[in-house]
């Protein structure tokens, strides 16, 4: 039970790096698109959109990129536990796209 236990909160604590050193990577590369007042008059969705299209692109990239490592090092005891990170991946996403804008 107590190593049931450990072995989430590694998860949790590694899970935590991953979003926050990927948000501030994806946030330096997509700093340069889009408009910083949204609420001009004459202002259009498309360059803010642009940016959070790229934002999504990216971040889709990042955690397949993590997922196909991470499943090839851990064992295969812990891997089923590997799609919940997943899906609370795609939560952050959301989070993180409400920052960044």
């Amino acid at each position: 039970m107590a190593d049931s236990k450990s072995n989430w909160l590694y998860g949790l604590f590694y899970f935590a790096l991953f979003e926050v050193v990927v948000f501030f990577a994806l946030q330096f590369l997509v700093s340069g698109m889009g408009m910083s007042n949204q609420y001009q008059a004459e202002n259009t969705i498309v360059p803010n959109w642009v940016k959070a299209v790229t934002f999504i692109l990216l971040y889709i990239l990042c955690v397949l990129i993590a997922v196909v490592l991470v499943s090839n090092l851990v064992p295969r005891k812990h891997r089923g536990q590997l799609m919940g990170w997943v899906y609370l991946s795609l939560v952050g996403m959301i989070l993180m796209l409400v920052l960044i804008f």
